[in-house]
């Protein structure tokens, strides 16, 4: 069991004084039985009213409304909890579903529903074309195809840190051979869509005190994976980006079916368009003591 830290810290600064709509928060770790939280605080400024709710993913989703104009808005999240995921996990995959292609029953097709649709056109079929590359024989070994499928976007995209612009979609990821973990997990969510599995995109933090790992800044960051929903096993974390399987460095904050669904704040102001002038994000993920 790990001990982990956050503090997230993003500040916007504009050249004159605005108002400001409401602003959507997703900035909450996702409790879970492998992960505990033990607090979380939004200290926000100018001041906020804020209320909470959940989303239909159950993501817990923060609102702020603010009464005071200003030049700067900061919204700092400061989150304490553990971690307990195996490193190495081993999955208890329903015999029906331990080589593909299998079938889903009824409930599982109902409740999955937009999930195992692609978010992104692929009229000509060219990532479904790719994705089936990677199916070994009829049938295969789903664990395995899943495992390699994840290894081939990482072996076939290079890494490429990107902070504020929109997701690429497959094909454009596809035609630059490069992106960053957002495209890596877009790519393999659609990816694994197209082979007719359910998935989901997950926005959180990558806790890497080792440094090591592909889109990590020092100890730890901001970052995006997949999950994909095989039966028994249920939701399996796959991080293209780093190959990794079961999430052991991983701190999820928000699910969703298209990335746009997890971006951790979204919000409005009233005044001039030009008067933005600068935004700046800083994460530290770092161990906490008791």
């Amino acid at each position: 069991m790990t001990r982990i830290q956050i503090h997230h810290r993003t500040a916007y600064r504009y050249r004159e004084p605005l108002e400001f709509g409401q602003h959507k928060l997703m900035l909450r770790p996702r409790e879970s039985r492998s992960l505990r939280l033990l607090s979380h605080e939004l200290v926000i400024a100018p001041a906020a009213a804020v209320t909470w709710a959940h989303d239909v993913f159950g993501n817990a989703v923060a609102t702020a409304t603010f009464q005071e104009p200003s030049n700067e808005l900061v919204i700092n999240s400061i989150a304490e909890l553990t971690l307990d995921v195996e490193r190495w996990p081993v999955f208890d995959i329903a015999a029906s579903a331990a080589n593909y292609p299998f079938l889903l029953t009824e409930d599982e097709m109902a409740d999955l529903g937009a999930l195992r649709l692609q978010a992104y056109l692929d009229s000509e079929g060219r990532l479904r074309d790719w994705a089936s590359g990677f199916v070994a024989g009829s049938p295969t070994d789903t664990l395995a195809l899943l495992k390699d499928l994840s290894a081939g976007v990482a072996a076939r995209i290079g890494y490429e840190y990107r902070e504020n612009d929109e997701a690429q979609s497959p094909s454009i990821t596809l035609d630059r051979d490069k992106g960053s973990c957002r495209d890596f997990a877009v790519l393999f969510v659609d990816a694994v869509r197209s082979l007719g599995f359910g998935a989901r995109i997950v926005s959180g933090y990558l806790y890497d005190p080792g440094q090591d790992a592909v889109g990590s800044k020092g100890a730890g960051s901001t970052h995006a994976w997949a999950e994909v929903y095989v039966p028994g096993a249920g939701w399996i974390v796959f991080d293209p980006t780093n190959r990794s399987v079961g999430g052991f460095n991983l701190i999820p904050v928000a699910v969703g079916r298209h990335i746009r669904q997890t971006m951790p704040i979204s919000g409005s102001f009233v005044g001039n368009p030009d008067a933005f002038e600068h935004m700046d994000v800083q994460v530290e993920v770092s161990p906490s003591s008791p």
